[in-house]
């Protein structure tokens, strides 16, 4: 029996004859099948007993996003997070069979935001023991709330009480495809992408992106999935990202139409690269994130309601007239503002201010510095300003990149080049 015939006959079968390469084949045939639970217990196995085991599931994620099989890299990302981060209650198919988070860090701001993310889960009526979740979460707030903004590794005792759930998919909200799709058809894709190809720099905003389920669906899913796994960041920003829960099948969804959406820019050359949501859960001083992106088109959009915001001209984004330079590393362009302060000094760009908007997207080239404006949205727990952003291609393949040239001294001035009668918000 071959390992395509073992995987037909069902999981018991299959792993009496699959040993190695035909063992990862198999789990690999079982998720394409849709056979969740048994292409999950496989690929733990996988990674329990084989020391490259976690590397390879991830590579095939990744090419599965080159060859632009999405809904199959969401299936195995999602396989992926629910092995690596799964908790007593979710998903369904680890049976509570837990693995020690080796990454997790207790902080102040986490902590809180966890807090009141069960609090409101619990008034939403959610089948998990949150009493008992927010009990642990308020000690362990108690014991750190004097270390500032500093992340502690659990202890044994934290991995026993708060370690149950922190960092964990305590919760995930259903986000399915939605019909007939998740893209808004008020806007004009053919003029987007000309503005894009016509404009230097290669910025353009468009308002009312998705369609409104599609946006309220997604706002759900942000809100209600415990999901928010990054805390490295200041001023309390958490993250999540595809390995870590944002691959919601509506998610992928999205990346798939604007990929189709806009062939002349994106389309099959342009892969998507990566995904992520980042939550701001308090007030973010302008300034504090100018970086570039590892690719060739970033779009990003903000989903938290307008009223949420209380500098309603702030809260949005800046965009630099200036590339981060070819020949600079990750870490230089993405970790490294003192040098992008030094380039910025020197060049003097031209800034491109996008004022916060519900449902606006911003299609630009991800070399581009760029940052979020100061944030000061209203403190409670529905009201966190939650930006999405979709990297897609090389940024050594663009076509757009051009090595910046040294400009006159002048001061940075502020413009509003987006702006377009024909990508305007719709006012009803």
């Amino acid at each position: 029996m071959n390992f395509a015939a073992a995987a037909l006959a069902g999981p018991a079968a299959a792993l009496d004859v699959v040993a190695g390469e035909s063992r990862r084949r198999l789990a690999l045939e079982l998720v394409r099948r849709d056979r969740t639970r048994e292409a999950a217990a496989l690929c733990l196995a996988i990674l329990n007993e084989e020391p490259d085991g976690r590397q390879w599931l991830a590579e095939e994620v990744v090419a599965a996003m080159e060859q632009a099989a999405l809904g199959f890299a969401g299936d195995l990302a999602a396989i992926l997070t629910g092995i690596e981060r799964g908790s007593a209650w979710h998903p369904a198919w680890i049976d509570g069979r837990t693995r020690p988070i080796a990454d997790a860090r207790l902080s102040v701001g986490k902590l809180r935001h966890d807090l009141d993310q069960c609090e409101h889960l619990r008034r939403r009526g959610v089948d998990v023991p949150l009493d008992e979740i927010i009990a642990e979460y308020k000690a362990a707030l108690a014991r750190l709330s004097g270390s500032g903004g500093a992340r502690t590794p659990l202890t044994d005792q934290d991995e026993q009480s708060v370690g149950r759930a922190f960092g964990r998919l305590v919760h995930v909200a259903e986000a399915p495809r939605v019909t007939p799709r998740a893209l808004s058809p008020t806007w004009d894709r053919w003029r987007v992408q000309r503005h894009y190809l016509e404009r230097r720099p290669s910025v353009v905003v468009i308002d009312d992106f998705l369609t409104p389920e599609a946006l309220k669906s997604l706002l759900h899913f942000c809100q209600d999935s415990t999901i928010w796994a990054g805390n490295r960041y200041a001023h309390g920003r958490l993250s999540t990202l595809f390995f870590t829960g944002f691959n919601a099948p509506l998610v992928l969804q999205i990346a798939e139409e604007i990929r189709d959406a806009f062939p002349l820019i994106i389309g099959e050359r342009h892969p998507l690269r990566q995904l992520w949501a980042f939550k701001n859960t308090e007030v973010l001083p302008g300034g504090s994130t100018i970086h570039a992106d590892f690719a060739a088109i970033n779009v990003n959009f903000w989903i938290t309601p307008d009223e949420a915001n209380l500098e309603t001209d702030s809260g949005g984004m800046v965009v630099y007239d200036l590339e981060a330079p070819i020949s600079w590393t990750f870490r230089e362009y993405n970790e490294r503002p003192d040098l992008i302060r030094e380039l910025m000094t020197r060049h003097q760009p031209r800034a491109i201010r996008i004022p916060y908007r519900q449902n606006r997207a911003i299609i630009f080239n991800s070399d581009l510095f760029h940052g979020t404006e100061a944030v000061c949205f209203r403190p409670d727990y529905l009201s966190h300003r939650i930006n999405v952003t979709m990297l897609y291609g090389d940024r050594r393949l663009d076509e757009h990149h051009a090595e910046p040239e040294l400009a006159p001294e002048a001061p940075v001035s502020v413009c509003a080049a987006w702006r377009s009668a024909a990508l305007a918000r719709r006012r009803h």
